[in-house]
């Protein structure tokens, strides 16, 4: 699925994300969906989004 669309983010889904930090490496962190950061329902680099253990980042792979 797409992490650039809202209405493929949703609590709960387990993504990998990509922090700010990282943006330059692409380095993936992998995490479950606690809250949706982006308000927009579409966004080029990827839904912001905080985990559950408390990382913000854009969704970059959603894992089934």
């Amino acid at each position: 699925m797409n992490g650039t669309e809202r209405k493929n983010v949703r609590p709960g889904l387990k993504v990998a994300i990509v922090q700010k930090q990282h943006q330059r490496t692409g380095q993936l962190t992998e995490g479950v969906v606690k809250d949706i950061l982006t308000k927009s329902q579409v966004h080029h680099r990827g839904i912001k989004v905080r985990l559950d253990n408390g990382l913000i980042g854009r969704v970059r792979l959603i894992i089934e």
